[in-house]
């Protein structure tokens, strides 16, 4: 919202009109707000009529929005993710079209979208004029808070303000429902609670500590998340259930985490999901009844994603993988026995979604081809970005055998049949399909 006022709410689906409801937009949450509507019908599409009027009268500003409810029945089910926005220096070029995935994405008909972290980059100011790969300019839209890295509350709300200014993204906000969890760049690169932030001297004076509060606060303020996640030491991993065909768990791979190193520990297991949080997706995804269970993550499992340079000259690794592909250590560790666990509960029909590494791939993980045998066979289907550079493909690990597909930079979208058969398409940045895999679940008796 632009400033002080009331924001009236109506809700109406088929049948049913939820009434109205009436808010005010406060400086306190950057003048955002957000309302819960309980007892909705399930399966059914709904529409929020909104009208906001400034303290003073002076400003008026209407709209609407929309969404469908998760179904009680065994619908189809259409979604897609993807992450990374603005990164590299890439911001809104108006010239060439701003944001223009979110316009394709608005016109997918999903049933909702899962950002999978980087939703900005708090870390990477823009420059107005930049040059791309063919030698033409880059003319970025720039404000304030793009200017410069974020280290206090108002430059991480403006970081966040900033993908609104392209109506291609507000419209998409309002069109498609968000499932959202985050990475790194919503706070600083490659952070950890270890992370120590001395030799940079743009944060001089500034420690992680209050980074992360006040990046949790904006995040939070605007990003479409629960309520009781408004404490900043509420954990951000949660299940979200739509429907029979579909269970979403939603993870943080960044605040349970150990400090980035060479992550080759033999002893003790380190995490990066930390302790808790592997001990309720286990138990979480063992009690789900739904045919399929997708776990959104930040990052991949199998892939080697290097943070630089350690004291001893040693490389250090910002995700699970160590570029041993021997037995499970560091990190690789905490996931064997997450894999073990979901084997012995026998918990079938799970794939591992992410983004991160800026480049779209599909992986098989199989255990006849890997060193720690004692999981099932699952698949991993990277993405993004979906407005920033454009790496990879880097190198896979062997611990636990994954083959690659496919892999190459572009968004995707996930289709669940009536019959339960999940296809994951690789599209490009206009829509274009350039891989698809398709999953038939495993059907398990049900005891009487």
């Amino acid at each position: 919202m632009p400033g002080h006022g009331e924001l009236e709410l109506s809700l109406h689906g088929e049948g049913t009109n939820a009434g109205t409801r009436q808010l005010i937009t406060r400086a306190e949450s950057d003048f955002t707000t957000r309302v819960c509507f309980a007892g909705l019908a399930p399966g059914t599409d709904y529409r929020i009529d909104w009208r906001w009027r400034s303290v003073e009268g002076t400003a008026v500003l209407n709209s609407d929005a929309c969404f469908t409810t998760a179904a009680d029945s065994a619908r189809p089910v259409r979604f897609a993710w993807s992450a990374d926005v603005c990164g590299q220096g890439w911001g809104i070029d108006p010239e060439r079209g701003g944001l223009r995935i979110f316009e394709v994405l608005s016109t997918r008909q999903l049933d909702f979208f899962i950002h999978c972290g980087d939703s900005i980059y708090a870390d990477h100011p823009l420059e107005m004029l930049r040059l791309d790969e063919e030698g033409s300019p880059w003319r970025n839209l720039v404000t304030r808070a793009k200017s410069e890295v974020a280290r206090d509350l108002a430059g991480f709300r403006g970081n966040h303000r900033y993908a609104w200014l392209d109506p291609q993204f507000s419209d998409f906000a309002a069109r498609v429902p968000q499932l959202a969890i985050w990475d790194d760049h919503e706070v600083v690169n490659n952070w950890s609670p270890g992370l120590d932030l001395a030799a940079d001297a743009r944060y001089a004076g500034v420690g992680l500590e209050e980074l992360r509060l006040w990046a949790r606060q904006a995040y939070w303020e605007y990003l479409p998340l629960p309520p009781e996640l408004s404490d900043p030491q509420a954990p951000l991993y949660r299940q979200v259930s739509r429907g029979p065909l579909l269970d979403v768990f939603l993870l943080d791979l960044h605040s349970h985490r150990n400090a980035n190193d060479s992550n080759l520990e033999e002893g003790q297991s380190e995490g990066i999901l930390g302790a808790e949080q592997t001990r309720w997706l286990i138990d979480a995804m063992s009690l789900s009844t739904a045919l399929w269970k997708v776990v959104a993550a930040g990052m991949p499992l199998g892939v080697n994603v290097p943070d630089g340079l350690d004291a001893a000259g040693r490389l250090r690794w910002q995700g699970v993988s160590n570029g041993d592909d021997g037995p499970p250590r560091g990190r690789e560790r905490e996931i064997a026995h997450l894999l073990a666990a979901l084997q012995a509960r026998e918990v079938r029909n799970w794939v591992w979604l992410c983004g991160d590494v800026h480049y779209a791939a599909a992986h098989r993980y199989d255990p006849s081809k890997a060193v720690f045998k004692h999981f099932d066979a699952f698949h991993e289907f990277v993405a993004g970005p979906l407005h920033a550079g454009s790496f990879g493909p880097l190198s896979l690990d062997g611990t636990f055998g994954p083959q690659a597909l496919f892999a190459r930079a572009s968004p995707v979208r996930v289709d669940i049949s009536p019959s339960g058969l999940m296809t994951v398409s690789l599209r490009d940045g206009v829509g274009r399909l350039l891989h698809a895999t398709q999953l038939e679940p495993v059907r398990q008796a049900v005891a009487t």
